[in-house]
């Protein structure tokens, strides 16, 4: 990873934009929007009316001054000259803020990336400045699959957070509760507006919730390119409580299942051992996917193991990782 993005609160947060530009307006658009304190420098003078953001702050027709910067947490410069761009910068800078400067990445801290905004839940993609217009290509993508109701959803969600951590003390089946509240009726009441029957169908939830048992995918690598994995083992190892592993699975595989998950790898343990790790974590209730390399339906390991799982009464789900190479080619 060559770029680190983190969510900075906006609620009462002073951003400072200087320009008068399109580059300019379009940094005031990001925030006319949000909760935080806007303020707008127009050195060469303000832009016509009709250009102007809707509820865009009244521009100040001047330089900025060092001043003018304390307590600012984000300053946009878009200024055409590269001398006063780096001049107001350093001003910004000294007072404490952190200053992305339009198009020159030498003389930013940060750069802004491709947002998608859904209120609350914000999608970002960035290359660090490198390749703006394909961070924008696949920004469009992404955001043509988002429903508008994730904000709304994610609100709802953080009122009943304490009701939910009161009523279901038990972490897997608030995990759980979460998973089922994020992917059922919930989200369509939403999606059609109806927030108070949303809200109602959480709180049911809440009540049904109860700890669930443990399950056990055993999932094939295949070749180990990620984009040959199945929708179906994604998804599974998206919800993967932990992960065992053969070393000799790719890392690029790796990769597409739940970061927090925790990762066993299993090059120096026997089937004996591979299967007691397995059964200790799904008698706590934990969905524990086994991965194997290539396919595990002609893995003499994997035989082995799950003949020591027959007789422990935790059955596997084996589930093909990987598309077959060797048939899409044919």
């Amino acid at each position: 990873m060559r770029v680190f993005l983190a969510g900075i609160p906006l609620h009462d947060a002073l951003v400072v934009v200087v320009g008068d530009g399109e580059a300019a307006l379009a940094k005031l658009r990001l925030f006319v929007g949000s909760p935080a304190r806007l303020v707008w420098f127009t050195p060469g003078g303000p832009p016509d009316g009709d250009r102007r953001p809707a509820n865009a702050p009244t521009p100040r027709a001047r330089a900025p001054t060092r001043a003018d910067f304390q307590e600012a947490r984000l300053v946009f410069i878009a200024l055409e000259q590269e001398e006063e761009a780096e001049a107001v910068a350093r001003d910004a800078r000294a007072a404490g803020a952190q200053v992305n400067v339009v198009d020159r990445p030498a003389l930013s801290d940060f750069q802004t990336p491709a947002l998608i905004d859904r209120d609350t839940i914000v999608v970002a993609i960035a290359t660090g400045g490198a390749a703006p217009i394909l961070a924008r290509d696949l920004r469009s993508r992404i955001e043509a699959i988002l429903p508008q109701a994730l904000g709304p959803l994610a609100e709802i969600a953080g009122e009943i957070r304490d009701q939910v951590k009161t009523g279901i003390p038990d972490f897997m089946a608030r995990r759980r509760f979460w998973e089922r509240a994020f992917r059922g009726l919930a989200v369509d009441l939403v999606g059609q507006g109806r927030i108070s029957a949303a809200r109602a169908e959480m709180m049911r939830l809440i009540e049904a919730a109860a700890p669930e048992a443990g399950s056990l995918y055993g999932l094939g690598a295949g070749s180990g390119d990620p984009e040959l994995l199945t929708l179906k083992a994604l998804r599974i190892m998206q919800d993967a409580d932990v992960i065992l592993y053969d070393p000799e699975v790719s890392e690029l595989v790796l990769a597409r299942a739940r970061r927090d998950a925790p990762r066993r790898n299993l090059a120096d343990a026997g089937p004996a051992e591979a299967c007691r790790l397995m059964v200790e974590h799904w008698t706590q209730g934990e969905r524990v996917v086994r991965l194997y390399a290539g396919n595990p339906a002609a893995s003499e390991r994997a035989r082995r193991e799950q003949d020591a799982l027959n007789a422990t009464g935790c059955e596997m789900i084996v589930v093909p990782v990987a598309l077959d190479a060797a048939r899409l080619d044919s």
